[in-house]
């Protein structure tokens, strides 16, 4: 299954960067989208969900592939990469007998605990299903384990494996990224979120730029664009985020400088991403910015670089 979405991939053969695009462009010219970055879930599951909270009345919801289209396909975007939010074991298999029916799901990212005598368990199980891409863990969990014999052989284990790892954290997560990148240089690792900074319409934090260019010094480091909108501040007197990309473009510019056409992929952070604009206004933001760089970024960003940080 995996060899067919790969070849899905290489072969070009999806939707186009915009809804004001599809009727301009034919079939060969129009570009491959991945959403590397999606949660699934589905809170009437006989054992519930742990996340999110009942009291969440814009996640609290079931969100599946089908809503995901619903709301993705319109502006071209066909295919995911969904990450593991739960943090039980076995909601990693209900996520990947997920991906095994719905060919929109072309990798899964799973939630286990590095540094556990059972993590080496867990993974060999999930990994023998070629969807199971990686693991996401919390920078916290990086942070105290950089000193760590166990947390370092299980990190190994994944690079072992040909799998990555995503981290999220806040901005000051980027720079322990760079420190497990020297321990680890062989690790493909993902930074979530653009380290979570907040996006004012001015130039990103310095310490933030410093983590972020320690981390992209190693090269199997990628970077997220992803979750953009819920961290966008709205202007003064406004309670809607921006949703010209003039707004976005000093962090934009900043994270394209640092990591260049390479080693970007786009994410949505959907649902998530509903506290603070629609699917399609999120996407537009990053389209109009990576379009206007020409078509070889476009390709980079929005299929080819998921393609070698995670397939």
């Amino acid at each position: 299954m995996l060899s067919t979405r790969r070849e899905f991939l290489q072969a070009g053969v999806a939707a186009v960067a915009g809804a004001t695009f599809l009727d301009t462009l034919s079939a060969e010219d129009r570009l491959p989208i991945v959403d590397c970055h999606t949660h699934f879930y589905d809170p009437s599951r006989p054992e519930g969900v742990p996340w999110p909270g009942k009291g969440d009345a814009v996640l609290y919801r079931t969100i599946l592939p089908k809503q995901f289209l619903e709301q993705a396909a319109p502006v071209g975007v066909t295919k995911t990469i969904v990450v593991e939010a739960s943090p039980r074991v076995e909601d990693n298999a209900w996520l990947l007998d997920l991906a095994a029916k719905n060919p929109s799901i072309i990798g899964v990212v799973g939630n286990l605990t590095p540094g556990k005598p059972e993590f080496a368990g867990h993974l060999k199980r999930f990994a023998a299903n070629k969807l199971y891409r990686g693991i996401r863990v919390n920078h916290n969990v990086v942070k105290a384990g950089l000193d760590q014999p166990e947390f370092l052989a299980d990190i190994k284990r994944l690079a072992e494996r040909g799998l990555e790892l995503d981290v999220n954290g806040g901005p000051d997560m980027p720079a322990d990224v760079a420190r497990l990148a020297e321990k680890l240089p062989e690790l493909r690792i993902v930074i979530n979120h653009l380290g979570n900074v907040d996006v004012d319409g001015a130039e990103p934090p310095k310490a933030w730029q410093d983590g972020m260019r320690a981390a992209a010094k190693h090269l199997r480091v990628f970077c997220k664009v992803s979750a953009l909108v819920e961290h966008a501040k709205p202007k003064s007197g406004e309670k809607k985020v921006p949703e010209e990309v003039e707004f976005y473009r000093p962090i934009l510019d900043t994270i394209w400088n640092i990591f260049g056409d390479d080693r970007l992929i786009y994410g949505s952070n959907w649902p998530v991403s509903d506290h603070a604009a629609s699917y399609k206004t999120l996407f537009s933001i990053v389209n109009q910015y990576v379009t206007a760089r020409g078509r070889a970024t476009s390709e980079k960003f929005f299929w080819k670089n998921a393609n070698a940080a995670y397939l």
